[in-house]
């Protein structure tokens, strides 16, 4: 169950402050213009904490947590105090009156939510329901004061819809985290002093960030920063100079994201199986590994036909040959007809390989769907 936060307070400014502070929060908050609306919510909803302004026309917050003490369904109900007032004698009277904790005005969404972490349950909310993928429009956040490295990072998924953000100093991430949560954060771990983990630990202290996945970046012969970062809980460590494809699996598996969209399509009545420019052993292993979910989502959905997207390649070799055969051979056992789409170099370079020999090729993928529409098609 999602905790409820209810505010009571006359001023729709706080209650607005209140209200945006927990918005990236998986809870409820409602909001009451003075003592007696706040009671009344208080025994309809019973929240998990209330916070109660002192100086509120109609009921003021001293009679307010005087009647809430008295009634037995809602005493134990945590409340904080707001108070405009921050000398000895009005705080020590609030304390007297059994609440948690006090908030002097104006105070700060960050201060209100680590304030309330203490009370309840905070947990972030979540982006988006179901499983992220690849396609996402990703958030990342980059602490390092070199702009070189966050170019670098931006150039490493320019290919995709996710976004870079740059940080110079630590001192900016907390209050840019609560205005726009991202889903992950880079630091380097050659910021100026212990930069990088006073940051961890603020971030992992903080309700806000608590959750999100944070890497390091340094130098490759740095083991000793990588062996300090990973034993202090760091989620991974990205090594400099930046390697694109282990950089971005291991924001794939911190993300648990489904990128199975990088290579799957379905795409006029056929399954399309995409074959990017750089054609690596890796990528070779994720199109395996989901091969045989995406076929048969394919034939559950209707669809007979497959392609081999091989356009964007720059070149075809074995690694290429054999993940295709893979295609291939799946397509027979499920009887899926099948072409293949290539520029004239990649269908030389198939047909100079003699396990691809046979392969039938089509310039474009409109072509290759006419093709195997035609009735003398045969899947070969």
């Amino acid at each position: 169950m999602e905790p409820t936060i209810l505010t009571v307070d006359d001023s729709k400014t706080i209650r607005m402050i209140v209200s945006r502070a927990f918005k990236n929060f998986s809870c409820r908050v409602l909001e009451a213009a003075n003592g007696v609306e706040g009671l009344a919510i208080a025994a309809r909803e019973k929240p998990d904490v209330i916070i109660l302004d002192i100086t509120m026309p109609i009921m003021d917050g001293y009679e307010t947590l005087a009647k809430l003490k008295s009634n037995a369904e809602l005493k134990t109900i945590p409340v904080v105090m707001l108070t405009a007032e921050s000398a000895r004698e009005n705080v020590m009277r609030i304390a007297r009156m059994g609440v948690r904790d006090y908030l002097v005005k104006p105070f700060k969404e960050e201060l209100v939510v680590e304030r309330l972490t203490r009370i309840i349950d905070l947990q972030p909310r979540s982006k988006k329901s179901g499983a992220k993928t690849i396609d996402d429009p990703l958030q990342i956040l980059v602490v390092d004061d070199k702009p070189a490295i966050v170019a670098k990072v931006k150039d490493v998924v320019a290919n995709t819809p996710w976004v870079v953000t740059g940080l110079d100093t630590p001192d900016e991430v907390i209050e840019h985290c609560y205005k726009d949560l991202p889903d992950l954060i880079l630091v380097s771990l050659s910021l100026p002093g212990e930069g990088a983990f006073s940051l961890f630990n603020s971030l992992k202290s903080s309700a806000q960030t608590k959750s999100l996945p944070i890497f390091g970046l340094c130098v490759k012969i740095d083991t000793e920063g990588q062996t300090r970062a990973l034993q202090q809980g760091f989620s991974a460590v990205i090594t400099k100079p930046i390697v694109p494809d282990e950089m971005k699996g291991k924001i794939l598996r911190a993300l648990k994201l489904d990128d199975s969209g990088e290579f799957f399509k379905q795409e006029k009545g056929a399954l399309v199986v995409h074959f990017p420019r750089e054609f690596t052993p890796n990528t070779a292993t994720k199109i395996s590994a989901h091969l045989r979910a995406q076929v048969t989502e394919a034939v559950d959905c209707g669809l007979d036909k497959v392609i081999l997207d091989l356009r964007d390649l720059q070149k075809a070799d074995f690694e290429v040959i054999k993940t295709g055969l893979d295609v291939i051979e799946l397509c027979k056992e499920v009887t899926l007809a099948h072409r293949v789409v290539a520029s004239d170099s990649i269908c030389n370079d198939c047909n100079s390989i003699e396990e691809a020999k046979g392969w039938q090729f089509s310039a474009s993928l409109d072509d290759a769907l006419a093709a195997l529409e035609a009735p003398e098609s045969v899947a070969v």
